[in-house]
């Protein structure tokens, strides 16, 4: 729909064009009808207008002076004039304003609306050119993006070469100042997480836009998105240091969050980028070692590494084990720092997360053998250990492991003080040998030379839930193994486990898991 302007200082034409054309079957709509130039020229400036009818002749200003006015607002506005003067120098002026018609009164509206149909015509080969202009402008970064990282990546296309030549042509690719450097910029993105910060989406394409405007500044405007917090940049060799002291400083100013660069070895070839490339991303994986929020060259991360005494490993880890059980802090933390130390000689992120992986392990290993669960201890799952994968450095993750290794030790140290921890577990253990007994709290209580009342209540104190939850707790997860065997029919199970009515254990074991045990052994069988 076309917003339309009418103009005429005569009452009667301006009502006739208002009730007799039919603007809805044309696309358009009349968004005013005035009968002066002046006000004219108001709404102009707050209304977007496409088509403008109006008199050639009105009092004060004309319609060729409101034209030329119109035409400084809004450049490509489409002008039909109206009026009854035949004298050549109007029409002439107004072919000189690319009028798209003029019309004599008195009008035929037949003639008018075919002026009004050719400007609609033209407006709308306007707006398909502007459209496709547009998707171009769009396509252009997009497929700017594409074919860097095939370059970059080492994908040539040979079946079409002479395609990507053209593209490298178009992109200014081929005029290159080399040696050039691939460089991935990473931001390091643990930190993203500290509350008041930009969210991932919008840093990432803040991010994409300083680096752009930056490498634009320098002489150095190819830049891709790899992923969300990385950018590979090519950087003439020459101005490194200029270009990246400025990226540092704009990150600086603008981002809650450090960068990290690694930058490959020169280049003198299009087709040697991907060995500089695959440099850059070893370089800037050496953060891992190395440190975030650095500028890292290939040379520095490529070092050899220094092989180490495997064997260390076991002595190391039952020195750990004897810290966190002893709750001897400072033994603890030397030991972990040289376990890390031993591996970050190897410059492998693969080995370090391994050995981060082995230790809590080992770590889970030993406390199922003293009745504990390591991730009861430290109330997260199993799941929650992908963070490992997330951090930066071998900093992040062993200081990680020290502090989860603290709050073990801290656990195990006040369970070993209570009084009567010994007495409960040594409870618990009956409970789980006598299991398919119909076990009471008052047979334990005779078994420990207790009143029922008072051992219920330090049970409670101890374990922070009642004799009969823990036991109901019990029998469930001994029952969800017993389910594991297909052998076992599941009334077997239910006795087993202490329960002679099987709808009774069927409605306790749903009420534990949210299923019947019929359901449960169907989907882990």
């Amino acid at each position: 729909m076309y917003n339309v302007l009418l103009v005429d200082d005569e009452m009667l034409d301006l009502e006739g064009m208002k009730q007799f054309i039919p603007w809805e079957e044309l696309g358009m709509k009349v968004v005013a009808a005035v009968n002066n130039a002046f006000e004219a020229c108001d709404i102009i400036e707050r209304q977007p207008i496409d088509i403008m009818v109006s008199d050639v002749k009105m009092p004060n200003m004309s319609g060729l002076e409101l034209a030329r006015r119109a035409i400084e607002q809004r450049a490509d506005i489409r002008i039909i004039f109206v009026s009854g003067f035949q004298e050549f120098s109007y029409v002439k002026q107004a072919l000189s304003l690319k009028a798209y018609s003029y019309v004599l009164k008195p009008m035929d509206d037949n003639e008018l609306i075919a002026a009004l149909l050719k400007a609609r015509q033209d407006l709308d080969n306007e707006r398909k050119r502007r459209d496709v202009e547009e998707a171009y402008q769009r396509m252009i970064p997009m497929a700017k993006n594409d074919l860097l990282i095939r370059l970059l990546e080492g994908e040539y296309d040979h079946d079409n070469l002479q395609g990507m030549v053209k593209l490298i042509q178009s992109y200014g690719l081929d005029k290159l100042e080399w040696p050039v450097r691939a460089a991935v910029l990473e931001l390091d993105v643990l930190s993203w997480t500290r509350e008041g910060t930009l969210s991932q989406q919008v840093m990432s394409k803040n991010f994409f836009c300083e680096v752009n405007e930056i490498g634009h500044r320098h002489g150095m405007p190819h830049c891709c998105k790899l992923s969300s917090q990385r950018i590979a940049l090519l950087i003439h060799d020459r101005q490194m240091e200029e270009l990246v002291a400025e990226l540092y400083k704009v990150i600086h100013a603008n981002f809650p969050v450090t960068m990290t660069i690694g930058a490959g070895e020169p280049v003198y070839t299009l087709e040697q980028l991907h060995s500089s490339f695959k440099q850059a991303v070893e370089a800037v994986d050496g953060k891992m070692f190395i440190g975030k929020g650095k500028f890292i060259m290939y040379e520095e991360a490529s070092r050899e590494p220094e092989m180490i005494d495997a064997r260390t490993l076991d002595t190391r880890l039952d020195a750990l084990f004897h810290a966190l059980t002893e709750y001897e802090l400072v033994p603890l933390y030397d030991e972990i720092e040289k376990l890390f130390e031993s591996v970050s000689m190897l410059r492998s992120k693969f080995t370090v997360h391994n050995l981060a992986m082995f230790i809590i392990w080992k770590l889970d290993q030993q406390l199922k053998a003293r009745g504990e669960n390591l991730f009861d201890i430290l109330g997260m799952e199993l799941h929650n250990l992908d963070i490992l994968f997330q951090f930066d450095t071998i900093d992040d993750i062993r200081s990680w492991l020290v502090r989860k290794a603290f709050e073990i030790s801290e656990h195990l140290r006040s369970k070993a003080c209570s009084k009567n921890s010994r007495l409960i577990r040594e409870m618990i253990q009956m409970m789980k040998d006598r299991m398919s007994d119909n076990l009471t709290l008052k047979d334990v209580a005779q078994q420990f030379s207790f009143s029922p009342n008072y051992l219920g209540y330090m049970f409670k104190e101890e374990t922070g839930k009642s004799f009969s939850e823990v036991l109901i707790q019990l029998r469930m997860e001994r029952a969800k193994d017993l389910l594991k065997e297909p052998s076992m029919k599941i009334y077997e199970i239910a006795d087993q486990v202490g329960y002679r009515y099987l709808p009774y254990f069927s409605r306790q074991f749903k009420e534990a898991y949210g299923m019947t045990p019929m359901e449960y052994r169907k989907r882990v069988t």
